[in-house]
């Protein structure tokens, strides 16, 4: 196979399994380096570690309020208290969207939202709290550590004591959200008030200390330059290395429309292959890329899944925050649309748990469901061959 002169050393690297380094991934980026070419890369690494399954998982998303503190230039879903969009969700509106989670058979409920002023700590843990009740087998993948950082604020309590009340509550995972990018020089423009790079990375080792695993995520194609991409890459595969608790990454596409930076176009699809690949190539040690069908359109989600992604999310039932921002891709998909989509684009789909195991459905009623061995792995419980660091993270 002809390869760029500039992929060459990368390639070598990559088929020996040896880490790239930040120049590495500043090549990567470079626009005559073939797109194609990353990509093949790209692929080696995710079925070398995913083979050929593409994961998929029934889920709802539950954003209790809109009223938020910040005001972060890229967001378009925040609200003023007195705003007319502004909303919170009461109790029975709470416990309706988890039933409804249940009676459609989801796996999971994402939590994120604004942060609202005149809610106390307290408002936050009941709310997981009366779901976990109810609802026992719906996990609850709740707060970003942006959201943590404030209820650290709220309570005038250490993360770590934050974290196990939120455990206690019934939170059964955090989301990556928040990490936005981590770069001071491009993280205090989109949000200069909110947790900086050092928090987010504490909370997220803080809820790996404790037996959760987390996700994480990286929000690019906005006022941000190739180099702080990497640098952001880096500092999660540096957390990935001590910890071994992420597991999916996520890049998230910028959607400017009704923000702060609405002059701005959003992301190309190639451009969006390219992050995709880059993330697969320098993230060596987490074990799973997903393809947000919700920021990147179904036509780039699937053709992500041969640029490294394995994962694309799931059914979303109920997701505003990307909507609100101009997204305009369906606010659902059925488990047929998602199985379709990922076996057009030549993969197996599996479906999944929060938590990567496989789920099991019953034929005669598909809402019923229990959880299944943990999927990806080989007759001997190892996940597929990879690099030392990707082992070293499983073990840890």
């Amino acid at each position: 196979m002809k390869i760029h002169p500039k992929l060459r050393p990368i390639r070598e690297k990559v088929e020996a399994g040896q880490r790239l380094s930040l120049q590495d991934g500043l090549v990567l980026y470079e626009p005559d380096v073939p797109l194609n070419e990353v990509g093949q890369l790209a692929n080696l690494v995710r079925e070398r570690i995913n083979g050929n399954a593409a994961y998929y998982n029934l889920n709802t998303h539950l954003n209790p309020t809109n009223v938020c503190v910040y005001r972060c230039t890229f967001c378009a879903f925040r609200s003023d208290l007195r705003d007319p969009k502004g909303y919170v969700m009461n109790d029975e509106q709470i416990l309706a969207r988890g039933q409804e989670a249940v009676d459609n058979g989801c796996t999971e409920m994402h939590i994120v939202g604004g942060l609202h002023h005149q809610r106390d700590y307290q408002w936050y843990l009941h709310l997981v709290s009366i779901l976990h009740q109810a609802f026992p087998n719906l996990h609850l993948k709740a707060w970003t550590a942006v959201e943590i950082n404030w209820f650290e604020f709220l309570a005038k309590k250490p993360v770590r004591s934050v974290i196990e009340d939120l455990i206690e509550s019934g939170v059964g995972s955090l989301p990556g959200g928040g990490a936005e990018i981590f770069h001071p020089e491009v993280r205090d423009r989109l949000c200069e008030h909110k947790a900086d790079a050092t928090h987010w990375l504490e909370i997220h080792r803080t809820a790996h200390q404790l037996g959760l695993r987390t996700n994480c995520t990286m929000l690019y194609g906005h006022i941000e330059q190739p180099w702080h991409r990497i640098d952001h890459l880096i500092r999660l595969r540096e957390l990935q290395d001590q910890t071994g608790g992420f597991q999916t990454f996520i890049p998230l596409a910028f959607h400017p429309e009704n923000t702060g930076l609405s002059e701005l176009k959003k992301p190309s699809s190639l451009l969006d292959l390219r992050t995709m690949a880059v993330s697969r190539l320098m993230l060596d040690n987490i074990p799973h890329i997903k393809a947000y069908w919700i920021m990147l359109g179904l036509g780039t989600a699937q053709i992500a899944l041969s640029y490294g992604a394995d994962d694309l999310d799931g059914t979303v039932r109920h997701e505003l925050i990307y909507h609100d921002a101009g997204a305009t891709t369906p606010e659902m998909l059925s488990v047929d649309a998602i199985r379709q989509l990922i076996q057009e684009a030549g993969r197996d789909p599996i479906e999944r748990d929060t938590l990567y195991r496989t789920v099991i459905r019953d034929t005669d009623d598909p809402t019923r469901w229990q959880v299944g061995p943990a999927i990806a792995r080989d007759e001997d419980g190892r996940w597929h061959a990879s690099t030392p660091q990707f082992a070293r993270a499983l073990s840890s």
